[in-house]
């Protein structure tokens, strides 16, 4: 069961992808995965449409959430695996991240504004399926389509990221808590594409150490964000940190990802894969 087409993180209306669970079901089958989670931003709202779509297509099925998480002044992600996506306290968690979301979303518009970009909040909402989960990816499908920016790459270039109109920081959960809310519900807490995150080795250092410290137990070595060199690098931190391997394209639109279901290359040997640790949680 180690080698397998595994794609353990993606996107779908339900948070900021923009096709339906059923959809990326199909979608992914054709691509040839043959186990998959719906991972959508601080929500789980889609599991049962992507469980009972994944069976449909003769895939196997793992529950998925990711958690947007506050360490060091950034932004982390942590992929939860395997949950049971009724528990309460993870439901309760997600709200919490998910009520923040909206007054944030009024204040990127409002600096948009003052960058000449009148419309923003209205225009992103176009793009929002899920009224509680407004994002940056939202925001940049409409300075694409207002003739601001050429793509959604030149707009997290200009607009949105730390020192460009835009850009709101926003408080998320506690690294103990999103890692407690997915243990505590029964799952797998991961760390998403750590090679995206501007730290210093002292401050990657620090962030496997408390996860490891909190219950973490796995970490994206191949994703669709990383480099071949990066997959090497993670893949040492894993055994470094003694972490599951995890595997994910972190795909969100056919139009905007780099990375398609189902595509990526193998985890690197020697690493144990998550889907060895959760195979009682497949469904």
């Amino acid at each position: 069961m180690s080698i397998l087409n595994a794609d353990l993180h993606s996107h779908s209306v339900v948070s900021d992808g923009t096709l339906t669970p059923e959809d990326l079901a199909a979608r992914a089958a054709a691509n040839g995965v043959e186990l998959w989670s719906l991972t959508d931003h601080d929500e789980v709202a889609g599991q049962q449409r992507a469980a009972a779509s994944a069976r449909e297509a003769g895939m196997a099925y793992i529950t998925g959430t990711e958690i947007s998480v506050s360490f060091a002044g950034q932004t982390v992600h942590i992929v939860g695996l395997g949950f049971d996506p009724d528990d309460e306290a993870l439901r309760e968690g997600l709200q919490s991240i998910r009520d923040g979301r909206g007054p944030r979303a009024r204040e990127i518009a409002a600096q948009l504004e003052k960058a000449g970009i009148p419309g923003a909040y209205e225009g992103a909402l176009r793009y929002v399926r899920n009224p509680e989960l407004v994002s940056r990816t939202h925001f940049a499908r409409f300075l694409v389509e207002c003739g601001a920016c050429q793509d959604t790459g030149e707009v997290f270039r200009r607009f949105l990221v730390e020192g460009k109109p835009g850009f709101v920081p926003h408080r998320w959960a506690a690294l103990r808590d999103a890692v407690g809310w997915i243990t505590g519900a029964g799952g797998m807490a991961v760390i998403a594409h750590p090679a995206r995150y501007r730290f210093t080795p002292n401050e990657e250092y620090a962030l496997f150490s408390e996860f490891k410290a909190h219950g973490g137990s796995g970490v994206e070595v191949v994703t669709g964000s990383h480099t071949a060199a990066e997959y090497v690098q993670y893949a040492g931190m894993a055994r470094e940190f003694g972490l599951a391997a995890s595997r994910g394209s972190d795909f969100h639109s056919p139009q905007e990802s780099h990375t398609d279901l189902g595509t990526l290359p193998w985890l690197p040997g020697g690493l144990t894969p998550v889907w060895e640790l959760l195979e009682e949680r497949i469904r």
